[in-house]
């Protein structure tokens, strides 16, 4: 599968910080996202595309308890499952239309996708995922005490509620995956990290209340299809060590083992940059040949390979 990439999109960049969260504005951020991927396109890359949801999640949560004693409560995979939809749908119409006005023709899909996770995983046992509204203290022990949940303290802005965040072992459906893109055609799986199940005595797939990191799923993803390029776009245009600092310094490129050394020493922390660079090395350390992390604006750029961090075995 030469010439085939996984490009991840952050939740956050159809859904930014400021803004009301409609769909107009998901829909016109959606289009701006896609810019590298209309490059890509002309470069004839085979194409899977993935998304983050935290936002949507966030607000999908929100109508839920507003709803509760109304109509019946959602479990959390299938709201990743009817994201993964909705979030799918927006990506794929605006690919089409963006594809039509620069004369540019294929197919695109979205997959709704399972994800197969380890049900012995010690993360189903210790939920370390923000998820939702915030709450006060007062509330969240309410909470804790009648809905069973796990209940943390994020930073200083409140109480949010945390689930499991297994990592992924296998994309339910890869094959199906490769065979659309041999046929040319674009894919949009995954999304959110795609929707956790995992297999009980009988074979039988089964959901688990969970989500599954977006990275880490694009890495597995890509690995499982055999892409030889990883693309994740976030906020940043580069990575950078001593973040924020008068020192900080930008990286143009690195290998994976510095990337492992500048993990191993604290540059990149678990909730930002860390699962984006261990992605990139499990990618890498299972035959990946590049991974390229840039900012969405920059993404066009990335691809001609006048912007953005790469990683490289």
């Amino acid at each position: 599968m030469e010439k085939t990439i996984v490009v991840a999109l952050g939740g956050n960049a159809i859904l930014q910080e400021g803004e009301v969260g409609t769909i107009a504005e998901q829909f016109e951020n959606t289009r701006r996202s896609l810019q590298g991927v209309l490059e890509l396109i002309r470069r004839d890359y085979r194409i899977v595309i993935t998304h983050g949801n935290g936002p949507q999640v966030g607000n999908y949560l929100i109508r839920v308890e507003e709803g509760r004693g109304i109509v019946p409560t959602i479990p959390l995979g299938v709201m990743v499952a009817d994201i993964e939809g909705g979030m799918g749908y927006m990506i794929e119409q605006c690919l089409q239309n963006i594809m039509l006005d620069s004369q540019l023709k294929k197919d695109v899909v979205c997959m709704v996708t399972q994800v197969l996770v380890d049900k012995d995983d010690p993360a189903i046992l210790s939920p370390t995922k923000f998820v939702g509204p915030f709450y006060t203290k007062e509330q969240a022990e309410e909470l804790s005490a009648s809905r069973n949940w796990r209940m943390k303290r994020d930073a200083n802005r409140g109480w949010r509620r945390v689930v499991p965040s297994p990592k992924p072992r296998v994309i339910v459906g890869n094959k199906a995956i490769q065979l659309m893109l041999e046929n040319d055609i674009i894919v949009i799986a995954a999304g959110g990290g795609g929707i956790p199940v995992y297999k009980d005595e009988n074979g039988w797939l089964e959901g688990v209340d969970a989500v599954i990191d977006k990275d880490y799923a694009s890495a597995a993803l890509a690995t499982d299809i055999g892409a030889s390029e990883l693309m994740i776009l976030t906020g940043v245009e580069k990575v950078a060590i001593n973040f924020g600092k008068k020192n900080e310094q930008r990286l143009a490129q690195m290998t994976m083992a510095e990337a492992k050394k500048h993990l191993a020493d604290g540059q990149f922390p678990a909730g930002s940059m860390g699962p984006k660079i261990e992605a990139a090395i499990a990618f890498l350390e299972a035959g990946g040949k590049r991974v390229v992390i840039t900012s969405i604006e920059h993404s066009g750029e990335a691809v001609t390979g006048n912007a953005g961090t790469v990683i490289i075995p």
